[in-house]
């Protein structure tokens, strides 16, 4: 009898999840379910599948989500997050184990007792950014302890670009993942991490001008700005008395300046509507935004409302996106401003079939051992092979899969609601992942802290 997974979801970052299972089906004995809202979507090759079976499933609808996860061995959701507490219940009441990529809910952890009771394993955050991030940090961090090495420092960036071949716009950005996500990033409270001992905040409106800058070998520079917490990861990560710790977001340098005067105007505000937004032109869009002038243009207005000098580059970048058109419209009626800025800039950062995507993750580890301070540097630079099969799909989709099987087979079995910290997660994983050519190269640097006037002794 093959062992039954059950796949909520199948949106963009699927796609090496399900082949995953697929190219595993015989040797491993699987049969894959795929319950979605919108199952046309799907590519044919795996509607086709033998050992594949896809279903029209509305995850609100009680009863037939019920009888999907009661008739499977394993559930992995990868549906918003907000939607994983149903899933999650009905785990716990018809003994399933759970995978997903997202971030641990309150609701979720609150199962926990009750997950382990009944000697489930609920896998949370082991996608890429959280996921990959967890794992390759905490190997690293536990091998520094094993040899008597004592944390004083960790920093950690992920970034979702585009390929350097296909790095075609002012931006040097292309959306490879949700882009409401990327419109949205930053909101909801203060960034919070700890810098050389002492606790730092960044309110939102100040957020893209504090800026953390790296390079990558082979790959240049990059500019890195503050996750909304950084703070959670004293406990999950057993930091509490590191000097430093700081999670950021990568861009290329330059585009955290230039996205912040969107943030300025409020037009990634996504707390009210406006009135009569469809058939709005983008330069009407703009105006919303500006004081009323009898005489200056649209353009003068922004200028000087933002003291954006007109050989700036700044303006050059928003000149790209066709951002003073007055034929081009907004058509979603009722948007809030960052639904409609979300339309304006899929226009002209989708990516077209056959462009490629990029991930890039860099840590950051210091530390002391023999009474000496230390630093370690840690990189991943992962590129899609197209639209479809991109890094991000990659990056999130493999470590999700893997670890299912890892459950399926008994080689994760520490039950409860979890994140990927432990070596009987980790340490499997991140070999396999090798195998994909997803992998950290590692350097050797002086630790310098934050003063780099010092001399690291």
């Amino acid at each position: 009898m093959a062992r039954k997974i059950l796949v909520l979801g199948a949106g963009k970052s699927t796609s090496y999840l399900l082949d995953f299972f697929l190219d595993n089906s015989v040797s491993q004995d699987l049969h894959l379910t795929i319950g979605d809202l919108y199952p046309k979507n799907i590519a044919k090759d795996i509607v086709n599948h033998p050992n594949c079976n896809v279903m029209t499933l509305n995850i609100m609808e009680n009863e037939s989500r019920s009888k999907a996860i009661q008739s499977a061995d394993i559930v992995v959701s990868m549906l918003p997050v907000r939607l994983h507490t149903k899933v999650a219940q009905d785990c716990l009441q018809f003994k399933k184990h759970l995978v997903t990529a997202s971030y641990v809910s309150d609701t979720i952890r609150k199962l926990d007792p009750e997950v382990r009771e009944s000697n489930l394993v609920f896998m949370n955050e082991i996608g890429l950014d959280p996921g990959i991030d967890h794992m390759s940090a905490m190997e690293v961090i536990d091998r520094i302890r094993n040899k008597g090495g004592k944390m004083i420092l960790f920093e950690s960036f992920t970034g979702g670009l585009v390929a350097p071949e296909n790095d075609t716009n002012l931006w040097n950005y292309k959306f490879t993942w949700n882009p409401r996500n990327v419109v949205v990033a930053g909101q909801g409270g203060a960034a919070k991490f700890i810098q050389e001992g002492t606790y730092k905040y960044i309110p939102y409106h100040k957020l893209f001008r504090r800026t953390e800058f790296l390079d990558i070998e082979g790959y240049g520079k990059f500019e890195g700005y503050a996750n909304r917490d950084s703070l959670w990861y004293r406990d999950a990560y057993g930091l509490q008395d590191v000097l430093t710790l700081y999670r950021g977001t990568m861009r290329r340098v330059g585009f955290s300046r230039a996205w912040n005067i969107f943030v300025q105007l409020g037009m990634t505000d996504d707390s009210y509507q406006i009135e009569n937004s469809a058939g709005m032109s983008y330069r009407q869009f703009v105006n919303l935004f500006l004081p009323y002038s009898p005489t200056d243009s649209i353009e003068l207005k922004l200028r000087h409302y933002l003291k954006i000098d007109q050989d700036d580059i700044m303006w050059e970048k928003l000149e790209e996106l066709d951002l003073f058109s007055a034929t081009k419209t907004i058509t979603r009626e009722n948007a809030t401003p960052a639904q409609a800025l979300q339309q304006i800039l899929e226009e002209s950062w989708t990516l077209s079939d056959n462009e490629k995507d990029m991930i890039v993750m860099y840590h950051k580890f210091g530390y002391e051992l023999e009474g000496k301070k230390k630093q370690l540097d840690a990189n991943m630079v992962v590129l899609g092979e197209n639209r479809t099969h991109t890094a991000m799909a990659k990056t999130v989709g493999l470590p999700v899969a893997m670890a299912t099987l890892n459950i399926l087979n008994g080689k994760i079995t520490s039950p409860g609601v979890q994140i990927p910290i432990t070596k009987e997660v980790y340490g499997p994983i991140l070999s396999e992942l090798e195998d994909h050519g997803i992998k950290f190269n590692e350097f050797q640097a002086p630790y310098l802290g934050y003063n780099p006037d010092s001399v690291a002794s």
